[in-house]
């Protein structure tokens, strides 16, 4: 199968976030305000910049959750600059802030594709968390279906669209299984010009279904493919160091452009995050 090597860009820029350092399975981060020390599976490696750490105001540990002398303001929310949106932050009980910034690389191409099309172009965006993408891809002139599984990040979502002024917007807020709500979009004949999709590794729905990506992902795409346009696009990411973009881009066939998410520390460290893969049915 032949698939494309890509490289984002660095025109995605977050104002306010850096990424420190990573290693002995930690990362330490700024978010705006707030130094965050919190696990990082993919930092197998040896720390480089030993003397940063004692920076952090934030920190999560698996067993005992948030703790730093930054919580008590953190707790309130805080707000970081991406591209020309805003976005709100705050620690949750999984160990997330709102905000992956090694999806924001993915934004110009989106935002490129939509800007190209005629009209008002339809996207179907799932596993959409706290809105950035959505917010982007709306902005830029599409109207989006918003889909994840948790009441709490799309309320989430659409406090960040209401900060940014896009809650007028096309979009529909959706609090839905993905897999359910692909299989009602086939019934009712729906067509999208586009599909962004950001699945777990592991989770569950909101039927409290359990969603493996190993098994579940492949008869997803089956659905997408039946919802999508003959010339629309897909954007796949997954957040797990362990998988590899051929292995990602092999889900979306032969055509794909591929490559990983990842950021690179200021220390010199790099962490790998995961894979994309993406295809546009105009090419």
């Amino acid at each position: 199968m032949k698939l494309r090597r890509a490289v984002p860009g660095d025109d995605a820029p977050v104002e306010g976030f850096e990424l420190i350092d990573a290693g002995d399975g930690r990362r330490l981060e700024r978010f705006g305000d707030h130094v965050v020390d919190r696990p990082a599976p993919g930092a197998w490696f040896d720390r480089r910049s030993t003397d940063r750490w004692s920076d952090a105001d934030l920190r999560f540990e698996r067993d005992g959750g948030w703790s730093g002398d930054g919580l008590p303001l953190a707790r309130e929310r805080w707000r970081i600059q991406v591209r020309d949106l805003s976005m709100e932050l705050r620690p949750t009980d999984a160990g997330q802030v709102g905000l992956f910034p090694e999806q924001v690389a993915m934004v110009p191409w989106l935002v490129d594709h939509i800007a190209a099309r005629p009209d008002q172009p339809g996207v179907l965006h799932l596993f959409a968390y706290t809105g950035l993408t959505t917010l982007a891809m709306a902005r830029a002139g599409a109207a989006v279906a918003h889909v994840d599984a948790a009441r709490s990040s799309v309320a989430w979502a659409r406090r960040n669209a209401a900060h940014n002024g896009l809650q007028d917007h096309p979009i529909r807020w959706l609090v839905d299984d993905a897999r359910a709500f692909v299989a009602r979009e086939i019934r009712r004949d729906r067509r999208y010009d586009g599909v962004v999709l950001d699945p777990p590794t592991y989770g569950h729905g909101s039927s409290g279904k359990a969603w493996r990506l190993d098994d579940d992902l492949d008869p997803l795409l089956v659905g997408i493919r039946r919802l999508l346009a003959p010339d629309g696009f897909v954007l796949l990411t997954a957040h797990a160091e362990s998988i590899d973009p051929e292995a990602l881009g092999g889900y979306l066939g032969p055509g794909s452009e591929v490559g990983e998410l990842a950021l690179d520390a200021t220390s010199g460290a790099r962490l790998r995050l995961g894979a994309f893969a993406r295809i546009d049915g105009r090419a």
